[in-house]
């Protein structure tokens, strides 16, 4: 059976919700997504993270899990700092509620293709994640959870069917991103309770 990782990448984040301490809320954010991954079965978990923000990590790891310090916080850098794993995912940790089925459909393709790609929910650029095979094929671009669009990793591919785009979802990176929020979705506690003490939906 292929060893895989699924890794947080715990990356900067440039909004927050008004009256929320914008370290408490991407603390929160953390916390849910490292929580997420707890939870998942047949794959190895990991966090990553540059030096600069090691502390986060710390603040909200489960024992044993791995943190890969790396350079710049992009899915390339975590890839680099991977060692030993067959197949690897990358999701951003701005996605609280973020189901692991969608992971799991990130991860199946790896089967039969080289890379996947999870978009963001919506119209905006960003991916929610990236899977690969390991070693990287190198065909694959730099890669921005912030900016890259799949249709740009897709044009780097050597033939379209080698990238498999899977189930968009949601991330928290502006004021219309909460509504879709579903407070029936089990999880996502420590991002709950701090929109609940600002008066917000959840």
């Amino acid at each position: 059976m292929a060893r895989r990782v699924v890794v947080a990448l715990l990356a900067p984040v440039t909004w927050s919700p008004p009256g929320i301490d914008p370290v408490r809320w991407r603390t929160a954010l953390a916390e849910d997504v490292v929580d997420l991954l707890a939870t998942l079965n047949e794959v190895e978990t990991a966090v990553a993270v540059t030096p600069a923000d090691r502390w986060l990590a710390d603040a909200v790891l489960w024992p044993g899990t791995a943190v890969h310090e790396i350079p710049e916080p992009t899915p390339n850098a975590v890839f680099a700092a991977l060692d030993g794993y067959d197949h690897a995912a990358v999701v951003a940790a701005d996605a609280p509620d973020l189901p692991g089925l969608v992971l799991g459909k990130l991860l199946r393709p790896l089967t039969s293709r080289p890379a996947a790609v999870a978009p963001v929910e919506g119209s905006g650029a960003g991916l929610l994640g990236v899977a690969v095979r390991l070693p990287v094929p190198a065909w694959v671009p730099a890669l921005d959870l912030d900016g890259t669009r799949p249709a740009a990793v897709r044009a780097a591919a050597p033939r379209p069917g080698d990238l498999a785009v899977t189930p968009a979802w949601h991330r928290l990176r502006g004021p219309a991103d909460l509504a879709r929020l579903d407070p029936a979705v089990e999880g996502w506690e420590a991002t709950r309770t701090l929109l609940s003490g600002a008066g917000q939906p959840g």
